[in-house]
């Protein structure tokens, strides 16, 4: 099949099915002949047996003449009758039946007595032969009738098991055509199966970003030539990716060092300053302003850079979760009221509400999920207007732990909705403020809400405010459940 179309194979299948069905149709028949031949005169009659018969029962009839219609001659006539196969009716002068094994009247009157003479004629299905009783003197008293069929018979009743059997011999070349259909098409799917299966592998691999594989099938048909150009595609891919996974990790390596590099001089300036405040206390209060605007930005810079540190460790691989058993409502609760001073300043409200069973300790890595909840509260904070609100709910199910974060600040644009959790995005106009952000806090709550095994989406509320929505996977000690 390797060096040939799939249509071409298609056609050999078909082909090969009609020529293995024909041969052993031929086959079946010549046994079925033999069979045949050698059971004729064992169990098979052939279709005229009883008719070949029928002259040494007439020269009986004949010989025994009259004597017939005496009722006891009824066990002598059927020893030469075989009743099996022949039926019989002996009638008297006036079309009487006097005995025989068809007791149905066929013969009504004497005038269709003479017509029928020496005759065959026909009656539900047989043949009927008519064999006058004739006196010394001529005249007629009585007759026998004869019915048989001409068909296949049997030497006795228990072999019941011809006639399927010659049945299915007959219908034998619908069951191989059947047979035969089944077995070849298997093997053609088999041999479409084994490359598709190839590829389906090739494409689990290359969504695992795994582009160390070979495609070990060759051919001229056209299923090689798509494993062919499968593995053309998998090899620019590979280029492509590389280069592009080269040029992130530099990006990475680039974003560490400058991150490292920038720590220490921020530093400085942020120590300097402070130094200089300090030493300043009551002299000039313009250079006053002016060293604390130096240091309140330096901390912003430190704060960014450590950000994007942050953000640069999350993005490498092989990380693992450091679970510790948490009582989920008294590690809310101390967020919360410390959540709450920072918000007093505002005059905000916030509202913690709990559901579920959260008796049992939960195993959670706090790290990632206190970095979670600072993050979006903190976006809550800076965005709702003073006097506003802050609503916090937790939610434990079966698998899993759901958390929504609702304000009533101004809300999620449109283009907030499809983009707020890339790298660097930093928001429409209604939801910037005038100190501006890194464009990072979302995109670091995805990432780690991924790393909980979990998800999040942003959407607004109904009165306008923006709401955060998350859920992150219960785990056990035999590792995590999968999301409900």
């Amino acid at each position: 099949m390797k060096n040939r179309p799939l249509v071409t194979e298609f056609r050999l299948t078909f082909t090969w099915i009609v020529i293995a069905s024909l041969i052993a149709t031929v086959i079946t028949y010549a046994l079925a002949a033999v069979l045949y031949t050698h059971l004729e005169y064992k169990k098979v009659y052939p279709a005229n047996y009883y008719e070949k018969q029928l002259p040494e029962i007439e020269d009986y009839i004949r010989r025994e003449n009259t004597s017939l219609l005496n009722s006891s001659s009824k066990n002598s006539i059927e020893k030469v009758i075989p009743v099996k196969g022949i039926r019989y009716q002996v009638l008297d002068g006036e079309c009487d039946i006097l005995y025989g094994t068809i007791k149905e009247k066929i013969i009504r009157n004497r005038e269709q007595l003479y017509v029928q003479f020496n005759t065959r004629t026909t009656w539900q299905g047989h043949y009927i032969l008519t064999v006058p009783l004739i006196e010394n003197d001529g005249r007629i008293s009585g007759a026998v009738l004869l019915a048989y069929q001409v068909r296949l018979s049997y030497e006795n009743s228990n072999d019941w098991w011809l006639t399927p059997l010659f049945i299915a011999i007959l219908l034998s070349p619908f069951f191989y055509i059947i047979v035969f259909t089944l077995l070849f098409s298997k093997i053609f799917v088999k041999n479409i199966n084994r490359p598709l299966q190839l590829l389906m592998d090739a494409s689990r691999k290359i969504k695992e970003k795994d582009l160390d594989f070979e495609i070990n099938y060759h051919s001229d048909n056209e299923l090689g030539k798509l494993c062919a150009a499968f593995s053309e595609m998998k090899e620019e891919l590979k280029k492509s990716l590389s280069a592009q996974w080269k040029l992130e990790q530099e990006r990475v390596e680039m974003v560490e060092s400058l991150a490292h590099d920038l720590k220490a001089p921020l530093s400085i300036i942020s120590g300097y300053s402070e130094s200089l405040l300090d030493s300043n206390a009551g002299g000039d209060e313009k250079l006053g302003r002016y060293l604390a605007v130096i240091k309140e930005n330096a901390e912003k810079s430190s704060a960014l850079v450590q950000q994007m540190q942050y953000t640069s460790d999350l993005e490498k691989s092989g990380i693992q979760l450091q679970l510790v058993p948490v009582k989920l409502p008294e590690f809310l609760e101390q967020k919360v009221h410390h959540y709450a001073l920072q918000a007093k300043q505002k005059k905000i409200e916030i509202e913690l509400k709990m559901r579920g069973d959260m008796q049992a300790p939960f195993l959670i890595d706090t790290d990632r999920l206190e970095r979670i909840l600072d993050n979006i509260v903190s976006n809550s904070l800076q965005y709702t207007p003073a006097g506003g609100r802050i609503g916090i709910s937790v939610k434990a199910e079966k698998e899993s732990i759901s958390y929504e974060i609702c304000d009533s600040g101004s809300g999620f644009s449109a283009k907030d909705k499809e983009k707020a959790f890339g790298k660097f995005y930093r928001g429409d106009e209604a939801r910037r403020s005038e100190e501006g952000h890194s464009g990072l806090g979302l995109y670091i709550v995805k990432q780690l809400v991924e790393q909980l095994g979990g998800s999040i989406r942003i959407d607004n509320t109904e009165s306008g405010g923006a709401c955060v929505s998350f859920r992150h996977k219960i785990f056990r000690n035999n590792g995590p459940l999968e999301n409900a």
